[in-house]
């Protein structure tokens, strides 16, 4: 099976778990985990970085540190991974759901633009859906497949609503807007390592930031809010969310070979480009000019993507149809669903990603692009 977005392990990994193993540090501290830290802060243009045991828990953790309760929304795209809208659950809040984009398949601006004007009012500093009285204390954007929408006006709307950004930037890491990292926009920005992500420690997360307040406590959080190194204290309800030592030392051979992975990632998308230029109705994710990104995970959109899927899966070439939108989901049919013309569907249906891991051959490549091209 040529896989959809395989893990690359082709640097210091045996290396440096192994010196885990040998020395016996493997759990939640040790060596690795600081150096992993320092390489993704310093990789993302922060002043700290926390690890953590995934994604999902690095956003959780942001929104527990923000007062998130179930007495409130959080406004996140429509169409997400999951794990978004579950960080978002485990606080007792509830999403509120904007439509995409057509061409970027990002959170579609004007709509965002035009739900806050219209449905929400400031009350005592903060912001409010005016139906219901309810607290938006937050907003989640998130970058889909490691593009960005326009970061200077969802900073500019967020500022203007008296909202907190808390970058799901977990599809981004090596993405850039005007020559800005994804994650580095918001009080807080989040990385995922998982297996098919650009660089892996096999599961794990990190949370970045310029706050050294929130640093502090998102570290003593997620280690079980423990308040005394000797005595079994805890101050406050804590989570066992840290990233262990062995995985720390996998993500920090990774962040060595992670320019090249990049670099990889752009010529892969730059040759699916050139082989499927012109063919059927097929067309690329829309990325604007201020916008750099690690190109994740190409996918595709056509008319016809349940002929491809089918034709390429049966050829052992893994490939995937877009996530089911989040409003289509049995847990989230009666959130609030902020759309023109339901775009998150229609994106659904035409969308799929196609095989790019980084140690993918060109001439892989090409045969993925014969097969497509036989569909049409």
């Amino acid at each position: 099976m040529l896989l959809l977005s395989g893990p690359n392990m082709a640097g210091n990994e045996w290396k440096y778990i192994k010196d885990c193993l040998d020395t016996g540090w493997v759990s939640s501290v040790g060596a690795y985990v600081d150096q992993f830290e320092k390489m993704s802060a310093e990789f993302a243009g922060t002043r700290y970085a926390v690890a953590t045991s995934s994604g999902t828990t690095a956003l959780h953790i942001c929104l527990v540190m923000m007062g998130v309760n179930e007495s409130d929304y959080v406004i996140t795209p429509n169409i997400t991974f999951i794990a978004t809208c579950n960080s978002i659950k485990y606080t007792g809040a509830d999403p509120i759901l904007i439509d995409c984009d057509p061409g970027s398949w990002q959170m579609d601006l004007d709509l965002l633009e035009q739900f806050l004007d219209t449905e929400t009012e400031q009350r005592n500093g903060a912001c409010v859906y005016k139906k219901d009285g309810r607290r938006i204390p937050v907003i989640m954007p998130v970058h889909v497949l490691g593009n960005m929408c326009d970061m200077d006006r969802l900073m500019a709307l967020a500022a203007r609503h008296q909202l907190i950004v808390i970058e799901d930037s977990t599809e981004a890491l090596g993405s850039y807007y005007k020559g800005k990292h994804a994650g580095s926009f918001g009080l807080m920005g989040t990385f995922s390592y998982n297996g098919n992500k650009i660089i892996t420690t096999g599961g794990g997360g990190m949370i970045v930031t310029d706050d050294e307040v929130l640093a502090k406590r998102a570290k003593h959080l997620t280690t079980q809010a423990k308040s005394d190194p000797f005595e079994y204290i805890h101050d406050a309800i804590g989570y066992n969310y840290r990233l262990v030592n062995v995985a720390a030392a996998m993500g920090v051979a990774q962040m060595e070979l992670l320019p090249g992975f990049i670099r990889r990632k752009k010529e892969i998308i730059g040759l699916y480009k050139k082989e499927l230029d012109g063919v059927g109705d097929i067309r690329f994710q829309e990325v604007s000019a201020d916008v750099d990104p690690n190109w994740w995970l190409p996918t595709i959109y056509t008319e016809k993507q349940k002929e491809v899927l089918k034709i390429l899966n049966e050829n052992k070439m893994q490939s995937r149809p877009f996530w089911v939108p989040m409003n289509q989901l049995p847990m989230f049919r009666e959130n609030i669903f902020f759309h023109k013309s339901d775009r998150s569907d229609h994106v659904y249906h035409h969308c799929l990603s196609i095989p790019c891991s980084t140690n993918i051959t060109d001439e892989e490549i090409k045969a993925v692009s014969e097969k497509i091209r036989s569909v049409f």
